[in-house]
């Protein structure tokens, strides 16, 4: 316990918290999957805080997609690397046996379980600052320019660098009248479960809310 809250810099007062924090639900009834969902909702919170801060000159949209790209699985997958923290997540025995230590999905939940944990033992600032101090160098090297670019250009590139195929897009519906017409626009990628639709004023909207409907998606199942 005292090797943990030392790499998480935060000494629990309420060891039971941190017990609950790091515990999966394979292990026991009693798990972290609420402190999970207290803690994600925490870290929305403060990032969208300190985007605010630090740029206010972006609009609603462009620091919503900042925040996605600080607070996806893999920036809390890389926080959890930094603590070593599967060295100390409780697990079942099936789960232990098949590598559930190194699971990204269960890494990035027990990063938000911890986020939940220490709000509850402290205080909203006192977790405030832990999160900002673990987020410091990702929030000092984001790079607005290339994260708010156009949602194809960067789905396109996305999907490039994971060697999948190109998007392709289609128009399922036109309704309204002649001068107030609503495109109804599929973004699709061969290979890949995922849906996205969207609908806008004009087909080129469509197509760039349908990418970005796209992209979010692909960024929370990695």
């Amino acid at each position: 316990m005292e090797e943990i809250c030392t790499c998480l810099g935060y000494q629990f007062r309420e060891s039971s918290l941190l017990n609950l924090a790091l515990t999966h639900r394979s292990a026991s009834k009693e798990n972290n999957e609420r402190l999970e969902f207290l803690g994600d909702s925490i870290l929305n919170f403060i990032i969208a805080e300190a985007l605010h801060k630090k740029y206010p000159k972006l609009k609603e949209g462009e620091m919503s997609r900042l925040r996605a790209d600080l607070v996806n699985r893999q920036a809390l997958i890389d926080i959890a690397h930094q603590f070593n923290l599967g060295k100390y997540i409780i697990l079942g025995s099936g789960e232990y046996k098949s590598g559930g230590q190194q699971r990204e999905s269960i890494l990035a939940n027990t990063v938000e379980a911890l986020i939940g944990a220490i709000y509850l033992d402290s205080s909203f600032e006192t977790c405030r600052q832990r999160v900002i101090s673990w987020y410091q160098d990702k929030i000092e090297n984001l790079d607005p320019a290339e994260i708010i670019k156009d949602p194809k250009t960067r789905l396109q590139e996305y999907l490039q660098a994971q060697q999948m195929q190109l998007p392709t897009y289609r128009i399922l519906a036109i309704t309204g009248k002649d001068h107030e017409q609503i495109f109804k626009v599929a973004c699709e990628v061969e290979g890949s479960p995922i849906k996205a639709e969207a609908k806008s004023t004009s087909r080129r909207k469509g197509e760039r809310l349908a990418a970005e409907n796209f992209y979010e998606q692909l960024i929370r199942k990695k």
